[in-house]
């Protein structure tokens, strides 16, 4: 990872890094391609996370790509999925949607790691040798207040011989959307992918 006291790097264009990902992953590259350009509309692409998860539905398999690109003043989330044919279309299919997020709408860049063998970890900010992306999972969560999740539960009081109704207690949270990366399923270099795109995206939001 960069160091946090490291001059921020110059700017530069990804937009080709991500075609290639696009390629390689071998999902209908052409459709999620043109699906993403119609919202990214011609910016260049500073960051990017891509994430390609198949789905199990009864003995077939289908699949779902996620794509976070991040341009100089927006945020674009992009998904693709494809189905069967049914009564409406007759042929399997592919349904995408895109989204762009002006950056001063976002108002939360949330990073939960699980990091293993803490104990052994050094940081190489600190002179270390030990790799962020060896192990572990990252799960990024980004807000821009379209979606609140509201976690309730009982309240209680401190006394532990109290049977009184004491009501509700609860949290509001941003969660637009939430992507889970792990070593075990992405590689090494999809957490990696993750924690720069998470760095660029809150650098990106501070200088809003």
């Amino acid at each position: 990872m960069r160091d946090l006291n490291a001059p921020v790097p110059e700017l530069v264009d990804v937009a080709s890094d991500l075609r290639d990902a696009i390629d390689r992953c071998g999902y209908y590259p052409d459709v999620v391609t043109d699906s993403l350009a119609v919202a990214i509309a011609g910016e260049p692409i500073r960051a990017f996370v891509l994430q390609h998860e198949p789905t199990f539905d009864r003995d077939e398999v289908r699949r779902h790509i996620t794509i976070l690109a991040l341009t100089p003043s927006r945020l674009i989330v992009g998904h693709t999925d494809e189905h069967a044919a049914d009564d409406l279309i007759r042929a399997p299919y592919a349904s995408t949607s895109t989204e762009a997020i002006p950056l001063n709408r976002v108002n939360a860049v949330v990073v939960n790691r699980v990091v293993p063998n803490p104990a052994g970890y050094a940081s190489k900010a600190s002179g270390g040798q030990s790799d962020p992306a060896s192990g572990g999972e990252v799960v990024l969560t980004i807000g821009w207040g379209m979606v609140n999740r509201i976690d309730l539960e009982p309240a209680v009081c401190a006394d532990p011989n109290c049977e009184a109704d004491h009501g509700y207690t609860g949290s509001v949270a941003a969660d637009d959307i939430s992507l889970r990366i792990s070593a075990a399923a992405d590689g090494p270099a999809g957490i990696q992918q993750v924690l720069d795109f998470a760095a660029a995206l809150s650098f990106a939001t501070t200088s809003r």
